[in-house]
């Protein structure tokens, strides 16, 4: 089968680029840009575009699939081709279903959580050598490539995006997979510049319990009002299995998980980790994975790529990056980080950055977001607010809206460096949340 890829460079588009390689497809594809890690991966692949740029003559009429990506526009020259030759043009997840359409489809959905609780599920079901197909957004520890696609697997594992499908399909994500086994971590207004409305961001995880395959089954977390009020109210046929945050203690800095087979010490830390690993638990039971046998695989599992992330520093500073931005999931990590350092003197640092968090609107949702650190700090770039073309905001406003008067804020890189450098970072804990790199800091130095 030949398949093009019309913005192969993206995180999750490389890496099915890469799933059909293995799985002995012809591909090819084109980007305006492409950055690390996704260029040497393709390179190494051989699939790596040999000049950047959109090229009409790369789309020919032997091509079978053409998979566009979100981050081409409609204009695209390439789609524009694709579509006057009449090719069969795929969004990221309509190509997913396609591929796993005669497999029980498994998705894990839900605003925070749904990276980790499907990277949870995966190392469960790798320690113990059972194989499925899978899709899942952040880099996992044992394996190569984050999306895995075969003829003969009986399963696949999707992590389940509510963002829209492609620049000419403006339906979520998850509602293209028609789930046989689903999970819903939670929900929190996310994404406003698509959901303008938080009854509209509902509205998509309400299409995406209807789209259950009857007679289906739903694990959900029953401790998020949203999430029991989505799933009260469906009306059609699948089986509910709700869950909740487990007991836990933690003794000289190490978590236990408190279960009937005694205590189990776990890698990572945080109630909301707590929370998604049960939900992971019970997935894990539907694909006839005991209870011993999750507990045994779910020590060793030391959390997705960037979620409350250790990092290793040239000085052996404790410092975590964690990939939080949305106000749901800044609050989880700092009370997490809080909780597990509870002696230590807590250094917390936020970037702004994405849509949802620059909008004013939005801030509001932030409002206590950094309590529990001894230390707060924002860090915002008035010129990403100029590139985005959006109206200035003040340190002040930010301030007022995170309701902390202690608040540090910084609007250029230079000055947020700066003040960087004066910390001595063997003196207390670090965590570090963004989507980006604080302009360019390097966090192992």
């Amino acid at each position: 089968m030949k398949t093009h890829f019309i913005a192969i460079g993206g995180s999750a588009m490389h890496n099915l680029a890469i799933a059909l390689k293995d799985k002995g497809y012809q591909v090819t594809g084109s980007d305006d840009a492409i950055f690390e890690p996704s260029k040497s991966r393709l390179e190494k692949k051989g699939i790596m575009p040999q000049e950047m740029g959109w090229f009409p003559e790369k789309i020919t009429p032997d091509i079978d699939a053409v998979i566009l990506g979100m981050h081409a526009h409609q204009d695209n020259p390439e789609l524009a081709r694709a579509k006057e030759l009449g090719l069969k043009i795929y969004s990221y997840p309509e190509f997913l279903y396609e591929q796993s359409k005669n497999k029980t489809r498994v998705v894990i959905a839900g605003s925070h959580g749904k990276t980790t609780i499907t990277s949870m599920i995966l190392h469960v079901l790798n320690f113990h050598q059972k194989d499925v197909d899978f899709m899942v957004g952040a880099q996992l520890e044992g394996f190569d490539c984050m999306v895995k696609l075969t003829q003969d697997n009986d399963f696949m594992v999707l992590e389940g995006d509510e963002y829209l499908s492609s620049p000419i399909d403006l339906r979520s994500k998850f509602l293209l997979y028609q789930p046989n086994i689903a999970l819903m971590s939670g929900i929190a207004w996310d994404h406003i510049n698509v959901f303008k409305t938080f009854d509209d961001y509902i509205d998509q995880f309400r299409k995406f319990v209807a789209s259950i395959t009857p007679g289906g089954v739903l694990v959900y977390n029953e401790e998020d009002a949203e999430v029991v009020k989505v799933v009260e109210n469906a009306e059609n046929y699948f089986r509910k299995i709700p869950y909740k945050t487990p007991e836990y203690e933690i003794n000289n800095g190490k978590v236990y998980l408190k279960t009937e087979m005694g205590d189990v010490p776990l890698s990572v830390f945080g109630a909301h980790n707590l929370l998604n690993m049960e939900g992971a638990r019970h997935i894990c039971q539907q694909l006839g994975i005991m209870d011993e046998d999750f507990y045994e695989a779910i020590m060793s599992f030391k959390g997705a790529s960037k979620r409350l992330e250790k990092v290793e520093r040239e000085d052996k500073g404790t410092l975590y990056k964690d990939f939080a931005h949305a106000p749901s999931k800044v609050k989880a990590a700092v009370k997490a980080f809080a909780e597990q350092f509870k002696n230590d003197k807590k250094y917390g640092f936020l970037e702004l950055h994405t849509y949802s968090s620059l909008n004013p609107a939005f801030l509001e949702q932030y409002d206590h977001a950094m309590d529990g650190l001894e230390e707060a700090i924002v860090f915002y770039s008035e010129d990403a607010l100029k590139i985005k073309r959006m109206e200035p905001i003040s340190p002040e406003f930010i301030k007022e809206k995170f309701k902390n008067e202690k608040l540090r804020v910084f609007t250029n890189a230079e000055d947020l460096h700066a003040y960087w450098n004066t910390l001595d970072k063997t003196n207390g804990v670090y965590l570090m949340m963004s989507s980006g790199n604080f302009g360019g800091l390097d966090l192992t130095k």
